[in-house]
């Protein structure tokens, strides 16, 4: 498993030539793909080095989306809270709620 990382390092990439955001208590490192986001680039810069769950979630991204995620992932924030497996999962229930 990658690395935790803090919110605190997630702020230094906050630009077109390094840009990491949070979605869903996970790090990425969309740098790499924000010439191909099919809503521009500048979206994405301008949540870089933030915490960008609501405005993700609010778009309602498809599930072919949700999964390049996985390509950017850095790691785990730390301190986000761990979601459960299974069912609990998918009501967005969490391990330690």
């Amino acid at each position: 498993m990658a690395a935790e990382v803090s919110f605190d390092e997630v702020k230094k990439h906050n630009t077109a030539k390094d840009c990491w955001m949070i979605i869903s208590g996970k790090v990425y490192d969309i740098t790499k793909f924000l010439d191909q986001h099919p809503g521009g680039e500048e979206i994405l810069v301008e949540l870089g080095g933030q915490d960008a769950t609501e405005a993700f979630d609010d778009i309602g991204h498809s599930s072919d989306a949700r999964k390049m995620l996985v390509d950017y992932l850095v790691g785990p924030l730390i301190g986000a809270p761990v979601k459960a497996e299974g069912a609990e999962a998918d009501k967005g229930g969490c391990v330690i709620c």
